[in-house]
Order: C-alpha cells, then sequence, then structure tokens
C-alpha cells in the first residue's frame, strides 16, 4: 500500500534541473565535495520535491520549491531551513542542513541542501509486523520528541522572529479559510460550517512554542534497528504556535478509520500495544509539565486540524489542476478533503451537544 511512497525514482521530467549548474554551484561551498553528481527523486512528499543527491560517496539531500505558479506563503523552503538550522543547533533530531540558495538562477527555484539521514521511514501507523513492545516504543518516542520540540526556547535559539506569538489558532483559521477559498472547486457544507464556527469558538489561555504543523510518523527517520528517532523531516508548516495545535494535529489519527488517511480508529490499540489517544495526551502532559486537556478544547483543536488538512488537501488537488503538483499520489491526496471537512465538523457537534 506504501510502496509507492518509498525510495527514490528517476527524477520527473516537470522537475529535472542542470545537474551540473549544481555541483558548480556547490563545490568550495561544503566540505569534502568530491566526485560526479549524481541525481534521484524521492518518492514520498506532495509540496516540496525532494532529491537525493550522490557526490562521490557522500550523499545529501535537497529540497527545492516546485516550479511554476504558487500560491502565496507556500513551499517556504527558506523557512524549512531556518527552523532546521536552529533546532540542529541545540541537539533536536533533524537533517543537519549545510546551505540555503536562493538564487533561481542554480536551478530553478530556491532550494536548501541537508544530510541524507539513513533510516526507516514508518509508513503505516498500525506498524504491521512489529511486536507489541517494539510499536509501544515506536509510539514512545515519537511522543518524547513532540514534547521535546515544544520545551525548545524559540527565543534562545534565535526563532522570535520566526512567527507571531499568540493569537495562533485564529490565524490560522483564518489563513487557511483564505487559501481554501483560493483553491475551492465545489461546494464542502462541512467547510463553510466550519469557517464560520471556528473563529467565533477559539479556546481561552494562549501559549506559544516552536511547533512542527505536519508532526506525523512517516515525517520521521527513525534508526535501522532502534526505536530512535534519527530526524524529523517535512518542516514548511512550522511557525511559532500553540503546542496544542500541532500535537492535536498529530492525534488526528485516533479520530480516523485505517485506509482513509493515515488512521488508526479502531483498531484493537491495546492488543497491537498502541496507547489509547488519551493515554497518549497523558503522556505527552507528564512530558510537559502540563495538568491537562479539556475534553471540549481537545475537541475544538481536533476539529481545527480535520478542516486544516482538508484545507491543505484541497490545495493540493487544485494544484493537479494547475500542474504544479510535486506527487503522481496527490490526486488521490486532495480527494480526500469532504471526508475530513466532515470529521471535523462532528468534532463541533461533539462540543455543541455537551454544551447543551
Amino acid at each position: 500500500m506504501f510502496e509507492q511512497f518509498i525510495g527514490v525514482k528517476p527524477v520527473e521530467e516537470r522537475h529535472r534541473f542542470d545537474a551540473g549548474r549544481l555541483a558548480q554551484f556547490l563545490r568550495g561551498k561544503i566540505d569534502d565535495w568530491r566526485g560526479e553528481l549524481a541525481v534521484e527523486q524521492f518518492k514520498g512528499g506532495q509540496s516540496n520535491p525532494t532529491y537525493r543527491i550522490t557526490a562521490g560517496a557522500q550523499r545529501y539531500a535537497l529540497r527545492r520549491k516546485p516550479p511554476g505558479k504558487l500560491l502565496p506563503s507556500a513551499h517556504a523552503v527558506e523557512r524549512e531551513y531556518k527552523v532546521t538550522k536552529a533546532l540542529h543547533g541545540v541537539g533536536f533530531p533533524v537533517a543537519r542542513p549545510y546551505l540555503l540558495c536562493e538564487d533561481e538562477s542554480v536551478i530553478g527555484t530556491a532550494f536548501y541542501l541537508m544530510d541524507c539521514v539513513e533510516g526507516r521511514v514508518l509508513w503505516d501507523q498500525a506498524l504491521p509486523g512489529m511486536t507489541r513492545a517494539e510499536r509501544a516504543a515506536v509510539w514512545d518516542e515519537l511522543n518524547r520528541v513532540i514534547a521535546q520540540l515544544h520545551g525548545v526556547d524559540y527565543r534562545a535559539v534565535g526563532l522570535e522572529d520566526f512567527g507571531k506569538p499568540g493569537d495562533y489558532v485564529a490565524r490560522q483559521v483564518s489563513r487557511w479559510s483564505k487559501q481554501y477559498l483560493a483553491s475551492e472547486m465545489q461546494k464542502i457544507e462541512a467547510m463553510d460550517n466550519l469557517i464560520a464556527w471556528l473563529p467565533k469558538n477559539v479556546p481561552a489561555g494562549d501559549e506559544t512554542s516552536v511547533v512542527h504543523g505536519d508532526y506525523r510518523l512517516d515525517n520521521a527517520i527513525f534508526h535501522p534497528v532502534e526505536p530512535r528517532i534519527l530526524a524529523v523531516l517535512d518542516w514548511e508548516l512550522s511557525t511559532l504556535g500553540h503546542p496544542l495545535a500541532d500535537l492535536s494535529y498529530h492525534c488526528m489519527s485516533w479520530h480516523i478509520q485505517p485506509g482513509k488517511f493515515r488512521g488508526i480508529a479502531g483498531l484493537d490499540h491495546e492488543a497491537l500495544g498502541i496507547p489509547t489517544e488519551r493515554q497518549y495526551i497523558d503522556l505527552y502532559c507528564r512530558r510537559t509539565g502540563r495538568a491537562g486537556i479539556d475534553a471540549s478544547t481537545w475537541d475544538y483543536y481536533m476539529a481545527y486540524n480535520l478542516f486544516r488538512m482538508a484545507a491543505i488537501l484541497q490545495g493540493i488537488a487544485k494544484r493537479v489542476l494547475d500542474g504544479t503538483a510535486a506527487s503522481t499520489h496527490a490526486a488521490e491526496a486532495g480527494s480526500r478533503a469532504p471526508m475530513l471537512a466532515e470529521l471535523g465538523w462532528a468534532q463541533v457537534e461533539k462540543i455543541l451537544k455537551r454544551a447543551a
């Protein structure tokens, strides 16, 4: 099911660039750079095309903006480079970044170069083929790393200008409402309902931390044999934001059926060794020193994230139409927007029922 996302492939025609020009640019900028340059494209990734660059015995990863017409503020590889550089400096597990190039004459769009981290990318969140203890260890490590991220002092690592502290959720609802409407191709009643309800009902209590924005199992590279994350990938949506918005995005899996979109809802979590959503939240709270999370507050953040994901997938669907989507599997992903919007509105209905 997930083989289509694993490994590398020859570079797609629309994403090709002059490898000789890249080699000329990099020569002298990276220590130990030697040998002929070879370029392959990673199969995974919907948004920013990512390549494996081989030079002699060294392997690197290059991530670039896609060519073509882009939505405003999307595909911000410059921001990805900035946050990974800051986090790498304090020992957070990310690929070591080497350089950022904003000169579009080199390969046609802005890009950055980083280490190519060798390890396991685990795509199926049910973790088939593992023992109960192995699954528990993987999920515990995911929990540990997101708690570590939210504990980073963003001011101390030079990220105080990486976003606007405060009012994160209200600003995000506004942003994704605009992005959705800019990409709208059909009326989705649940999305219209969420766009109207979410901004009027933001929970009280504001916090700010570095947030990943797309933290999930397959955006992490695990050690080849240990349940240890070597690098968290894909920082395009990272910013300064509310940690509960980030955590609840990561926890959407418990609300989505298997096969629908990285879902584990309805599985026998106890038998598998996977924590329940409540156990996972409680573990995060212990690691971060948080007293707990109110049920309606959690339902709001879950509704917000399902709405946000639906808006992102609608954007992918629109890029398929425009011919700028980075993955041949993007059309399938884009088709899931209505399902996620309906799940989001179902979370709101739980809040409304509780308040009645």
